[in-house]
């Protein structure tokens, strides 16, 4: 196992049994889902399922929603009731294989759309944990609404 190059606050851990077609939960039993592969993906899309694009999805809005109070408190600046809507796409790529793209819209309404770019810009470049896990990786697009 590969060491860190963080000092780890904390530690998530889940474990998947049957992959897209299974069912992961977390160790502390805080996310429990059932997986199944959508039907546009050749698989049996199940009700009441979701995908690890889902999961994604909604873990990458939640931390950089968090990134971004903590950019503008640090500029005095006021994001709240702002939303993250993150969009996650899974496909084949070049060279093979399957990836991911991310479209991150951002709704800042308490700010005008410059002043809420150069804070999304800098959480997404210094501060959130995914944006930094998948710099490089996957395409990440962000759009920015402010007032």
């Amino acid at each position: 196992m590969a060491a860190y190059t963080i000092k780890p606050l904390v530690t998530a851990t889940a474990i998947n049994t049957g992959g897209r077609n299974g069912h992961s939960e977390t160790t502390d039993h805080s996310v429990s889902a059932n997986l199944s592969v959508r039907k546009e993906m050749g698989g049996p899309g199940l009700p009441n399922t979701t995908t690890p694009e889902h999961l994604f999805a909604a873990g990458y809005a939640a931390c950089f929603g968090g990134a971004l109070e903590f950019v503008a408190n640090q500029h005095k600046k006021n994001v709240s009731g702002s939303t993250v809507t993150c969009d996650t796409s899974v496909g084949p790529r070049e060279g093979g294989g399957f990836g991911i793209a991310v479209r991150m819209h951002v709704k800042v309404p308490t700010l005008p759309t410059a002043e809420a770019r150069a804070l999304v810009e800098e959480t997404h470049e210094k501060i959130c944990p995914y944006s930094h896990a998948t710099r490089g990786n996957i395409d990440v697009a962000l759009e920015v609404e402010g007032t």
